[in-house]
């Protein structure tokens, strides 16, 4: 989805709780209970426990709040675990803290509308996708120096992955309605794969196949990354607009979000929906965390949706921790099993003009912040 559209969605959802709540006071949804309005069980696949914490459950909860400031909007985060760096896209540019000290190490300019950073380990290699501008930007994560950019082959590269199989990056043209496939070594676009609709976010096998959500279509379509084209396509039923994507490569499932406020577990290699689970309202990112089996929803309302994998096919809801309006993307650590998520306040949207007949609302100046959840 484009940054912009986040951050309205958010805004509003913070507006529609204004008249009973003030803006730092907690959504409805607590630490353990269903979102407003959602089913107090899962919808299926549900183990006997779906309704309960399991024993000795992790119980998510705000651990620290990093204050950043600063102008810009923002879109997804990306964590490298291994180097201890969180990459925070910020409109133009993209911020890289140190994940323990919290400390800002450095900056990547000129990624104008940046959306996403992938990056390539083996390569020392990260690569933004800059929506305004049609471009990637190609930096060395070990000195955050550009040294490259490459035109995406489709309009607002958004959703951006790096697939080990085949060693490319693929960004997803949300206006483009395709994906461009970079080779990760060189820099160079390898080629273009058309899609069906929107793509959304995406995740790899690490066995050649890249999955990506379709956002207008309601479907996660599959593409072998190494011939460059789409070999399938599977509905997502009861799934509407679905946005982040996250894998359990060990079991071969796939969590899929939706704004009809639901996880969907896929399997990988048929498309069969396995299980179906509550979720909060405003989504817009999913992760999976294999040490744990745990797999997350960042709720723009305010809260992050846990689930407990207690087989391939069997999951249940531990509880949705209280985050804040507007966290709607995050990352995972999986060395401290913390979730960081990107959050800010927002004002009052001016009045409508018949230019702008539903004006957004101001993000609040020096309030965003990063949250850090932890068990």
């Amino acid at each position: 989805m484009k940054t912009h559209s986040r951050l309205a969605a958010s805004a509003l959802l913070t507006l529609w709780t204004a008249a009973c709540a003030t803006p730092a006071s907690p959504p409805a949804s607590a630490a353990g209970a269903a979102p407003p309005g959602a089913p107090a069980t899962p919808v299926t696949g549900a183990s006997p426990s779906s309704a309960k914490a399991a024993p000795g459950a992790p119980g998510y909860h705000l651990v620290q709040k990093l204050a950043l400031g600063g102008e810009g909007g923002w879109d997804y985060l990306t964590l490298d675990s291994a180097a201890r760096r969180l990459y925070v896209s910020r409109g133009t540019r993209v911020v890289v803290l140190d994940v323990d000290s919290g400390k800002t190490v450095g900056e990547i300019a000129g990624t104008e509308g940046v959306h996403g950073i992938a990056l390539a380990p083996e390569l020392h290699r990260g690569f933004t996708s800059n929506g305004r501008s049609s471009t990637v930007t190609t930096f060395d994560t070990g000195t955050l120096a550009v040294v490259g950019s490459v035109k995406a082959t489709g309009d607002n590269p958004d959703a951006i992955i790096y697939d080990p199989a085949s060693h490319r990056v693929f960004t997803f043209n949300g206006r483009g309605k395709n994906a461009t496939a970079i080779d990760a070594a060189t820099g160079t676009v390898a080629g273009t794969v058309p899609l069906d609709g929107k793509p959304e976010f995406a995740a790899a096998d690490g066995k050649g196949r890249v999955f990506v959500n379709i956002e207008d279509k309601n479907q996660i379509s599959v593409i072998d990354s190494k011939a460059l084209r789409v070999e399938k396509s599977w509905p997502i039923p009861s799934c509407d607009e679905p946005s982040g994507l996250a894998m359990d490569r060990k079991n071969g499932r796939l969590f899929t979000v939706c704004h009809s406020r639901i996880m969907a577990v896929l399997d990988a290699e048929t498309g069969r929906v396995v299980a179906s689970l509550p979720i909060g309202e405003g989504v817009d990112a999913a992760a999976w965390d294999p040490s744990t089996s745990l797999a997350f929803a960042s709720n723009g309302e305010g809260t992050l949706t846990v689930v407990q994998q207690d087989g391939p096919d069997a999951y249940h809801v531990i509880g949705n921790a209280v985050t804040q309006r507007s966290a709607r993307t995050m990352a995972l650590d999986e060395k401290t099993h913390r979730i960081f998520l990107a959050a800010a306040d927002f004002g009052t949207p001016p009045a409508p003009t018949a230019e702008q007949p539903r004006p957004r609302p101001p993000m609040v100046p020096g309030s965003f912040t990063i949250l850090v959840l932890g068990p």
